[in-house]
């Protein structure tokens, strides 16, 4: 594939387009991130309690940082991307401490045209597998996510139709709890009785998305369509999907301080876009509960609605822009 963003057309499965620089995860990084973002999950921001918890010297990295960087360093295929419309399968196989230097390799591994209309340019769905390894090639994080990218030519007929489910969005409970880190989580308090199965947490605390260009540009994000209004279908800068996702992590934070981390995302679809100054907010659902002997582990459904002046697409105050599936870690003292 040649250097120039590639096209629709330009994709075959099987694809590695894996050339883009490893990062190193320092201070600074953790910095902008909580800057942008105010998460208040507890290991990343005490270093003592980290250290006692943890049982490493260095900060736990925040999952979110983590899938940021991720998703960023596999956007070379994706420069032209019209929007990113889902990840799946996304599992925290361990955790990420501040020193750690992370690659990620991009592979293609399904391509589907969309349905071709009078008076639509062509374009289609790149399913993507992500792989990402820390500085001993050790597997830090797995995971899958299905950008639309417009075709080269406005009525190009590739005839690519494969099935996208070759993305899970199931993770096998084994997998799962091979996940749960051996920490000393009775050093965080329990979680609490609002975080029973079939409850419903409406986060009061809102959130306005500001600095979207700067996260971008942090986490070597290239489609352009989040830093160049000119790019986008509609005509303004597209806000990059984990962006709103690292606000609906804050938002978590704040109502459960039991969070120990996020150990896997089941699904997550971008089901609306987001724009700067869009004011976001979460509605949590506690899906179910698995005890492991090392803490307890929530499933939870998360929504994202966004609030958004008369100026923008989809202008209203209830407007569902997230489906997000995720499994967290949570502590076991005694509240």
């Amino acid at each position: 594939m040649s250097l120039e963003a590639p096209w629709f057309e330009d994709f075959s499965i099987g694809d590695d387009l894996s050339a883009v620089p490893s990062i190193t995860v320092t201070d600074g990084y953790a910095a902008i991130h909580q800057m942008v973002f105010g998460d208040r999950s507890r290991l990343p921001l005490d270093l003592v309690l980290s250290r006692q918890v943890t049982g490493q010297d260095r900060s736990l990295v925040n999952p979110a940082l983590v899938s940021n960087i991720a998703i960023g360093q596999s956007t070379i295929p994706t420069q032209r991307v019209l929007g990113n419309l889902f990840y799946r399968g996304l599992r925290f196989h361990r955790p990420v401490y501040i020193g750690d230097t992370l690659t990620t390799t991009t592979r293609v591994v399904a391509l589907r045209q969309n349905a071709i209309k009078p008076g639509r340019p062509s374009s289609g769905m790149v399913g993507l597998e992500m792989h990402v390894v820390n500085q001993d090639g050790e597997t830090v994080l797995l995971f899958w996510r299905c950008p639309m990218v417009p075709c080269r030519e406005e009525n190009a007929d590739t005839g690519h139709n494969d099935d996208l489910s070759v993305m899970p969005e199931s993770i096998d409970r084994k997998d799962l709890l091979a996940a749960v880190p051996d920490w000393n989580l009775g050093l965080l308090p329990a979680v609490t009785e609002e975080f029973s199965p079939g409850n419903v947490i409406k986060v009061e605390a809102r959130d306005t998305v500001t600095s979207a260009p700067e996260i971008v540009r942090m986490t070597l994000n290239l489609a352009m369509t989040h830093t160049d209004a000119g790019r986008g279908i509609y005509k303004r800068r597209l806000v990059y999907g984990g962006h709103t996702i690292s606000l609906a992590a804050a938002q978590l934070s704040r109502v459960l301080p039991s969070l120990a981390t996020v150990l896997c995302w089941y699904k997550c679809d971008h089901v609306a876009p987001v724009f700067e100054q869009d004011i976001l907010n979460s509605v949590i659902t506690v899906k179910g509960e698995i005890a492991t002997g090392k803490g307890k582990i929530l499933d939870l459904g998360i929504e994202v609605y966004a609030e958004r002046g008369a100026e923008a697409p989809e202008a209203g105050s209830d407007v569902k822009v997230l489906d997000w599936q995720i499994a967290v870690l949570v502590g076991g003292k005694s509240v």
